[in-house]
């Protein structure tokens, strides 16, 4: 599994409508790609759960790198780059997947926690912990799933997570979800990888 997120912050007073209408009129044209476990449509809202800006920032977990170069390098991405300019792209490794307590029920918000890695860290237990919690996530109440994952180039550590409810409690940048496109979310490993 590789997570990958990318995001485009937009003015103060940008009318978040238009991303809204976007994703209304486009994110169902990913339901059915191939090699895509799940991408949750995100935005947050500046003042809106303590977001200090207006963004357009999807999350992505791919089952296959072919999907992810696909999606990439066809016109998808290039539709973001004609549109909004060539963001970075952040990815990660995949340590753990676990489906949650309502993994039926429809998406409503996400949470993204990122951590640094301090160089003296044991890794092998760091992720070990990551995938625990991954699973701990998934099993309260309203998870519709959960990721853990670690980029080793920034060595910075995720826990990404995705609710049935709008108010979602724990560390981390709070999302709205406005689609879920999951066309192969069942075929993601879950538990531990590796």
């Amino acid at each position: 599994m590789h997570a990958m997120q990318y995001e485009i912050t937009l003015p103060a007073d940008y009318d978040m409508g238009i991303i809204r209408n976007r994703v209304a009129a486009k994110g169902h044209l990913l339901d059915d790609y191939p090699g895509l476990g799940a991408k949750a449509y995100l935005i947050r809202e500046r003042g809106v759960d303590d977001s200090p800006v207006n963004q357009y920032a999807p999350f992505y977990l791919w089952n296959t790198p072919e999907g992810m170069n696909s999606f990439l390098w066809g016109p998808g991405f290039q539709g973001i780059v004609d549109d909004f300019g060539r963001p970075e792209v952040q990815h990660w490794t995949g340590l753990a997947f676990a489906e949650g307590s309502a993994s039926g029920a429809p998406a409503k918000s996400a949470v993204r926690h990122r951590m640094r890695i301090p160089a003296r860290t044991h890794l092998g237990g760091l992720a070990a912990e990551l995938a625990e919690e991954a699973g701990r996530l998934a099993h309260r109440e309203g998870a519709v799933y959960a990721a853990a994952a670690i980029d080793p180039r920034t060595w910075e550590a995720l826990l990404f997570s995705v609710w049935d409810h709008g108010s979602p409690t724990g560390a981390g940048d709070v999302f709205q979800v406005l689609h879920l496109s999951a066309p192969e979310r069942d075929l993601l490993p879950g538990g531990q990888q590796w």
